[in-house]
């Protein structure tokens, strides 16, 4: 397998951690009769923790982030461009990923914004390498 696919599979199951790093504490704290809820009366982030709500935008913004990431590796693959440039972005990208959990849990102003955009030039130079 490719380090591109390796870092896509990789991140694939870092989503997977992040969602049980929100889902058990949710429970924990509201309940599973809250958290199978509804939630016509809101969302759940108003309802935890703040600590819990940050993880929880942690985890939506690696949706929006690994659909970007998903078509960067995918165009790389199937074009078969992949190089020394497009594997050091997908490693890149996975390990911004992964610093941005405890950077959006612990609130660290401005260096989330930095890791976030850290992962988000990796993944545009590796789109940008693959149309090259």
């Amino acid at each position: 397998m490719s380090h591109e696919l390796t870092a896509l599979a990789l991140a694939g199951l870092l989503q997977c951690v992040q969602f049980l790093l929100v889902a058990i504490p949710a429970n924990r704290q509201l309940g599973p009769k809250i958290t199978m809820g509804t939630r016509d009366d809101g969302p759940l982030e108003a309802k935890v923790s703040p600590q819990l709500a940050r993880l929880s935008r942690a985890l939506d913004n690696h949706f929006d982030a690994l659909i970007l990431f998903a078509i960067a590796v995918l165009v790389t693959v199937l074009q078969d461009k992949q190089t020394l440039l497009s594997a050091i972005c997908a490693w890149v990208y996975l390990g911004a990923r992964i610093l941005y959990i405890p950077a959006y849990y612990y609130g660290w102003v401005p260096g989330r914004s930095r890791v976030w955009a850290t992962g988000w030039m990796a993944t545009v130079f590796m789109l940008g390498a693959a149309l090259l």
